[in-house]
């Protein structure tokens, strides 16, 4: 017992020591002042930015068109008669006069003979009555002015005769013409509907070919009614531009001029019709193919534009995130008038030379600290540069 009593002693006095020692780490003024001193600092939220631009803005209204050809003809027969003769491919372009099917002509040029005896018929009893008439009035007074008076009106008949054959003459011509069917306009043929062999009527409603003017080009597309004004005010000062793109939008296909407006609304739609004309030389542009059309209406001067991803939404209307110097976040209020191509025309609530946060916003918040990633315009650099 008395050996264990300063064992125990010691025991005690460390554990006071200890206890004391924390006490004075933890409650003394120098340890509170240096805690004090060095609070967690929060970590830089990594976004990133684009500048708030001042830039002419071109605001297109978007539709979707249909191509048609700019003239498109259905070749039918003008004669009756067996086709002999195909003289085109099927997707080919022809010419405007070019052959294309050649018909039987024996019942055709028969006519045309028959028509050219008859004149010829008919002249010879011309040149008869002439000369009995000559005869009549040498006689003098040994004539009888009635025989004089008839003979007169035999030639001025066989006169009108001859006339009318020269008309059935021209006429005949024209049926054997009609049976060397050409190319009434330049463009390409689509598939062929009869073959050699087949008959044809001129009072068939079913063509032979039919013919698709494909340079230039047109699209027929539609604009909401309310857009008329602008379209219209457009114009007074050039033909607008129209530009067609492939249904996704994706890919350019031709760039036109504005031709036609209709000359009524539908009023079931509220869109008013339009009609653009494309040169169309690489035949980007075939009929009956769907496009998108974007047609340029008029472009706003020196206006605040931002990035499609810099626009928010919420409850409250549309919102975004700018950068102030000290690298923090800040929300403001906007107004968007129009959208296109990535691009956004802001009316209120932002100035050109602010930075606007474009990604990262869901871990932003208002006086958020962070750190910008800015797009770079030069191709041969990285996409995003650290700042």
């Amino acid at each position: 017992m008395k050996k264990s009593r300063p064992i125990l002693w010691i025991l005690i006095i460390a554990a006071v020591a200890s206890a004391g020692y924390y006490g004075w780490q933890k409650f003394s003024p120098a340890a509170t002042t240096q805690t004090a001193k060095a609070p967690p600092r929060p970590s830089a939220i990594p976004v990133s930015v684009a500048p708030v631009q001042k830039t002419d803005f071109p605001v297109y209204l978007t539709g979707l068109g249909t191509v048609q050809g700019f003239n498109t003809v259905q070749v039918r027969s003008r004669v009756d008669g067996q086709i002999n003769r195909l003289e085109f491919k099927e997707g080919q372009i022809v010419q405007q006069g070019d052959l294309l099917v050649s018909i039987d002509t024996r019942p055709y040029q028969a006519a045309l003979d028959q028509a050219k005896a008859k004149k010829a018929q008919d002249e010879a009893s011309l040149a008869n009555a002439n000369l009995e008439l000559q005869r009549a009035m040498k006689l003098g007074e040994f004539a009888t002015a009635q025989r004089v008076d008839t003979q007169r009106s035999t030639v001025a008949q066989l006169t009108a005769q001859i006339a009318a054959d020269e008309a059935a003459i021209a006429n005949a011509q024209t049926q054997l013409d009609y049976t060397q069917i050409k190319a009434p306009i330049t463009g390409v043929a689509g598939l062929r509907q009869v073959d050699i062999g087949n008959i044809v009527n001129a009072s068939t409603q079913t063509g032979i070919v039919t013919i698709s003017q494909v340079e230039p080009i047109t699209v027929i597309f539609t604009a909401p009614e309310d857009q008329l004004p602008y379209i219209s005010d457009g114009q007074k000062t050039g033909a607008l531009k129209v530009i067609a793109f492939t249904t996704d939008g994706k890919k350019t296909l031709a760039e036109g001029k504005l031709a036609v407006i209709n000359n009524q609304v539908d009023t079931t739609s509220g869109t008013i019709r339009l009609k653009a004309v494309f040169d169309n030389k690489d035949h980007a542009l075939w009929p009956g193919q769907s496009v998108s059309t974007r047609l340029l209406v008029r472009t706003l001067k020196d206006a605040t534009v931002v990035p499609d991803d810099a626009v928010q939404h919420s409850t409250n209307g549309l919102y975004a995130y700018t950068v102030n110097p000290d690298n923090k976040a800040e929300v403001h209020k906007i107004k968007v008038s129009y959208a296109i191509d990535g691009r956004s025309v802001v009316d209120e609530g932002l100035t050109p030379g602010q930075q606007v946060i474009t990604g990262g916003q869901f871990k932003v918040q208002p006086g958020s600290l962070v750190s910008t990633a800015v797009a770079s315009s030069d191709p041969a650099q990285k996409k995003v540069r650290q700042e």
